[in-house]
């Protein structure tokens, strides 16, 4: 599989499957080609789909000798034993062998009705579809090949304690006592622990955060004012699933931002103009600072919306002189010579402090997803907490029910992008380890249940 193709725009991201060095399949190379029209349109996703594509060929081509429009029934069953019931240490999870299916059931549907083949290989079912909100359900066809209870992905999330450890001793190189060590702090150490705040404060995705641009950051309104946090647009095309959303951001994070881009960035982005840093970047995007509206002027003619910009074509604007010389990137995280750190490099930087953290007797895997999970459970138990105390008021069961858990689960779905309440909804499994919420919750309820028997 070749994750990128020889291709301008957005097509660049959609990988190509390849035999002997050739397209394997024109048939199958238009099917990617054509999902970001059926709603996979991150680069993440589009490499997932063609993964888990890539090893059914695989399959079919050393243990079945069949193509992928030749498949039949008898292959998916063989493919089944073959990655579900085979020696545990090739045997994939439930919720893998279902991620599988899911690409295999969309290339075989498009199949169909592209005329390639005259049916798919897999059985399907009738089933009754219960609307949300109690309106009309339907009727739908779903996959028999899906396995019931496999569950949801593991949710990992850290004590605040604990990432207090990995921002100290393994970002900055601190020692466990929060003192320095010499010879063992990191020479970044403070741009990597406030980008680590930012995600356990604001459940931002790594390529959410790591992709926006300075002056989105520092062109919110000044802290210091009565307001405690501000609001931060993210744009669909920078999300999952491009619905877009609103984050908070708190002021005390925001003035350390700044103080960032103040100091570090701004000798990052000198040493970018003095190296003539922009030629590194695969086609930059040369422009003029955003206008006021949020527009950017190409040099060389044009314009573009900064929020109709891909994550990948934020990382390739380098803003310009009034003489048209590049001299800085858009990019707000900077690495030392003033290339924008992608998230991949933030992967390795965070594997690296998980490291560190072990070697100080500090054992933990960290990666920067789970700091966005460590941020839903403690905003979903402190919001739950707040509202045992709305609770007592005089109302029905199910409006106190909602008061209790509608209204937290809703505002945590929204700050974290779920499209569906059900997504957030498992995170409440893990507010049972947050001690104090509980217990508070148990005194609440049991000081405000009717006596049984009068004193």
């Amino acid at each position: 599989m070749r994750e990128r193709r020889a291709a301008i725009g957005l097509d660049a991201d959609v990988p190509v499957i390849l035999s002997d060095g050739e397209v394997y399949d024109a048939g199958l190379d238009r099917f990617l080609l054509d999902l970001p029209l059926h709603g996979v349109r991150s680069r993440h996703s589009l490499r997932a789909y063609a993964y888990d594509i890539a090893v059914w060929l695989r399959f079919l081509a050393e243990a079945r000798g069949v193509t992928v429009w030749a498949a039949g029934r008898d292959d998916v069953l063989a493919y089944h034993r073959a990655r579900r019931r085979d020696d545990a240490a090739f045997r994939i999870s439930a919720r893998s062998w279902n991620r599988a299916v899911a690409a295999l059931d969309k290339l075989y549907r498009w199949g169909e009705e592209q005329g390639l083949i005259a049916a798919a290989p897999f059985a399907r079912r009738v089933v009754w579809r219960r609307a949300a909100g109690g309106g009309r359900g339907c009727i739908a066809s779903t996959n028999t090949a899906y396995e019931r209870g496999a569950g949801h992905a593991d949710i990992r999330h850290l004590s605040l304690e604990a990432f207090r450890i990995f921002r100290d001793v393994g970002l900055r190189g601190l020692g466990p006592d929060g003192q320095e060590r010499p010879g063992a702090r990191d020479r970044n150490g403070a741009r990597n622990a406030l980008f680590a705040e930012l995600l356990l404060v604001t459940g931002l995705r790594l390529e959410e955060a790591s992709r926006l641009m300075a002056f989105e950051i520092l062109d919110l309104d000044t802290p210091g004012s009565e307001a405690r946090q501000r609001w931060l647009r993210l744009p669909g095309p920078l999300t999952k699933g491009g619905r877009g959303r609103s984050v908070l951001i708190p002021d005390r994070l925001l003035a350390q931002i700044a103080d960032y881009a103040a100091v570090e960035r701004r000798r990052a982005a000198a040493a970018f103009a003095a190296r003539g840093g922009w030629r590194a970047i695969d086609r930059p995007i040369i422009a003029m600072a955003p206008t006021a509206a949020g527009r950017l002027t190409l040099v060389g003619g044009g314009g573009v919306a900064v929020e109709t910009l891909t994550p990948d074509e934020r990382g390739r604007v380098v803003f310009c002189d009034a003489a048209g010389a590049p001299v800085e990137p858009a990019a707000l995280w900077l690495t030392e010579v003033g290339q924008p750190v992608k998230p991949n490099s933030w992967e390795a930087i965070f594997a690296r402090a998980s490291r560190r953290c072990a070697e100080a007797g500090h054992p933990m895997q960290v990666h920067p997803h789970r700091l966005r999970h460590s941020f839903a459970v403690h905003m979903l138990a402190m919001l739950i907490e707040r509202r045992l105390h709305d609770a007592a008021a005089p109302t029905g069961a199910m409006e106190g029910y909602r008061r209790l858990l509608g209204d937290p689960l809703q505002q945590v779905q929204r700050l974290l992008g779920h499209a569906s309440l059900t997504t957030t909804y498992h995170y409440l499994d893990h507010v049972a380890t947050q001690a104090d919420t509980l217990d508070t919750a148990v005194d609440e309820l049991m000081a405000r249940l009717p006596a049984m028997w009068p004193r």
